[in-house]
């Protein structure tokens, strides 16, 4: 990349540079030792990264072959088991857990997203200076809850009190194939559980999406409504497209997590095979997190490794995810 090697070179400058006159020969060997530990340390915080990555993808790699290229009627009867014989493949197995995963996660992220911003928006540029603190305070905490804590609140609280909407919702718009009824009593379904991690994702899109809008430069801001911008256009013309490459990073960090959530999703969720759009129907599709932490205490040897081989295709998915998201933050950010 462009920008690391111009930081390279600025290093080896340093590093080179002759002692300035009036300076202490024994300090400034000593910045420039400094300057060769501090890149190497750097350097191998990111070769570390890789590693650790490497590391896991060969775990998958070696944990899931057996059912990949194992005897493949060992690898159908575990399959068969699992899904009560309604699948006897692997590769009829995985698709409906990924279409569900794909399927809760996008919801839980259309859901959160605006609200997200919204409120980003609100305390970055519109809330009282007393209230900012205050409300930076919940969004941090709100972030800081275990997945745990919010899959008994789904459970055991919005699962009950949420039907009445989602059977109101079911009764004046199931004419979408998204809304069709009856809506399942009690919630148990997609739109409960992706309801719920649009909770979860929320506090992490807004504090990152705050952040980066609160580094604005001033001078932007100042020079659109020195040209008779008002507020509004202001953060239209000068903020959103400032923080456009902070606000795609943290929407596919929020995605990231949704797509990988096991707990709440677990608690709250009637599982199914389908690949069905029905959001207020139950037992229509189940996630592939959520689908190894049921499965794995009664799994045999084999049993483990065609539930690795799942996640294997969810690790795959979150990289893909965190790739794209990083070139369309590059894209946002040129």
């Amino acid at each position: 990349m462009p920008g690391n090697d111009l930081q390279r070179a600025a290093v080896d400058e340093v590093a080179v540079a002759p002692i300035p006159k009036g300076t202490d020969p024994g300090e400034a060997r000593r910045g420039r030792a400094a300057d060769r530990i501090f890149a190497g340390l750097a350097y191998g915080s990111g070769l570390l990264i890789l590693a650790v990555l490497a590391a896991v993808a060969v775990f998958l790699l070696l944990r899931a072959w057996p059912a990949v290229g194992g005897p493949p009627d060992a690898v159908d009867a575990v399959v068969s088991s699992f899904t009560g014989g309604r699948f006897a493949s692997l590769w009829g197995y995985v698709p409906p857990l990924l279409f569900g995963s794909v399927l809760v996660a996008a919801l839980a992220l259309a859901l959160a997203f605006f609200v997200s911003l919204g409120i980003a928006v609100f305390i970055s540029q519109y809330a009282p200076r007393r209230l900012v603190g205050a409300l930076n305070t919940i969004i941090d905490l709100l972030a800081a809850i275990p997945s745990v804590v919010y899959g008994l609140w789904g459970g055991l609280v919005l699962v009950p009190a949420i039907y009445p909407f989602w059977n109101w919702i079911a009764g004046h718009f199931g004419w979408i194939p998204l809304f069709a009824g009856p809506a399942a009593n009690p919630s148990r379904t997609v739109a409960t559980v992706a309801l719920v991690l649009a909770v979860m994702i929320l506090p992490i899109i807004t504090s990152m999406t705050r952040d980066i809008f609160l580094q604005t430069p001033k001078l932007l801001e100042e020079a659109a409504l020195g040209l008779g911008a008002t507020q509004w256009e202001t953060i239209r013309l000068a903020v959103l497209p400032f923080g456009r490459s902070g606000i795609v990073s943290a929407s596919m960090l929020g995605l990231g997590r949704a797509l990988g959530e096991t707990m709440a999703v677990l608690m709250i969720l009637s599982p199914g095979l389908k690949y069905s759009f029905h959001l207020l129907q139950a037992s229509q599709s189940q996630t592939i997190a959520a689908n190894i932490a049921a499965q794995y205490p009664e799994a045999n040897g084999l049993g483990v490794s065609v539930l690795i081989a799942t996640g294997l295709v969810l690790f795959a998915i979150t990289f893909a995810v965190n790739y794209a998201a990083r070139r369309l933050t590059g894209k946002a950010a040129s």
